[in-house]
């Protein structure tokens, strides 16, 4: 069954932070790369990430590729064809994970923003002072080896702003492969300050976009989200906010409680979120709880 198709019908449930996953194993991901290092050094830790989160209940799983970029592994010496290598492997490694688990499981191949190649927190911020052609040139090469690899859906997440919403989607428009776009919010505004009302439009007109709405935010944010997301565009919401702890960008650490996070889910999905997960600080063990309670509900 396509991932649209099962949106129709019921709510899927995402994974939970590929980063997380990884931690609570014992990786150092103190790096530039974070998890996508572990395409080149470590591909079955991600891998069995991606297992622990189907085997916890997740029925799609996004793929390492968050911060993977042509200029990311050049960095790192890493040769163009090399690089197209990693980035199809990513696809490959979660679809390798899914073939252990029974019933339906779709891979979500992930677009992280340009600024989490700079892996100075501007992704929560936006407004690199780049052209709209400059972004457009970032993200082609890469979304045209995900999409080679034969995702089911791209995750087009944790968007800051509306002006890299509108490039990303001109490489996707045409491509022919299901999307989801999915900004990182303050309250009811992305992070560059744009009303969601004005980033939910930039989606007309794109067939590719199957669902839209929020993502690595605070679950306080996500009902409004969902709201506003559902009378733009009329599609299905997709949401996977944090646990409810607080990043500090400067000090690199994570502060607040994030205990409550699963017992929201109910309230998404009754406001028309179809595709609930979570993002940072969300393990296998809060996706475990988080789909048994949307089990109960349906």
């Amino acid at each position: 069954m396509e991932l649209a198709e099962a949106l129709t019908r019921r709510v899927v449930v995402l994974d939970g932070g590929m980063s997380t996953a990884l931690e609570v194993a014992g990786h150092d991901l103190s790096d530039e790369l974070w998890s996508a290092r572990l395409l080149l050094t470590d591909p079955d830790a991600l891998r069995s990430a991606h297992l622990a989160y189907f085997r916890a209940g997740a029925e799609v799983a996004i793929t390492a590729s968050y911060q993977a970029s042509f200029p990311g592994f050049a960095r790192r010496g890493i040769s163009e064809s090399e690089t197209a290598r990693l980035l199809r492997s990513s696809v490959e490694l979660a679809r390798s994970a899914a073939s252990d688990v029974d019933g339906p499981r779709w891979v979500a191949a992930s677009v992280g923003p340009y600024g989490a190649v700079l892996a100075d927190g501007s992704e929560y911020r936006g407004r690199y002072g780049l052209s709209r052609q400059e972004l457009i040139d970032f993200h082609r090469p890469r979304l045209e080896e995900l999409c080679a690899a034969g995702p089911d859906v791209l995750a087009v997440e944790t968007v800051p702003d509306v002006d890299e919403a509108e490039a990303v989607l001109e490489v996707v428009r045409g491509s022919g492969v299901p999307a989801w776009l999915s900004y990182s919010v303050r309250g009811n505004r992305t992070c560059a300050g744009q009303p969601l009302e004005e980033a939910f439009e930039v989606v007309a007109g794109v067939a590719e976009v199957i669902a839209v709405g929020v993502n690595c935010c605070a679950p306080e944010d996500v009902a409004g989200a969902v709201a506003v997301a559902r009378e733009v565009t009329g599609l299905p919401v997709v949401v996977y906010p944090n646990s409810g702890e607080r990043w500090d960008a400067r000090d690199r650490s994570w502060t607040g409680d994030g205990t409550g996070f699963a017992a929201q889910a109910g309230q998404w999905a009754d406001g028309g979120a179809r595709l609930v997960g979570g993002c940072c600080r969300t393990g296998p063990d809060a996706i475990a709880v988080l789909a048994k309670g949307l089990a109960t509900r349906s």
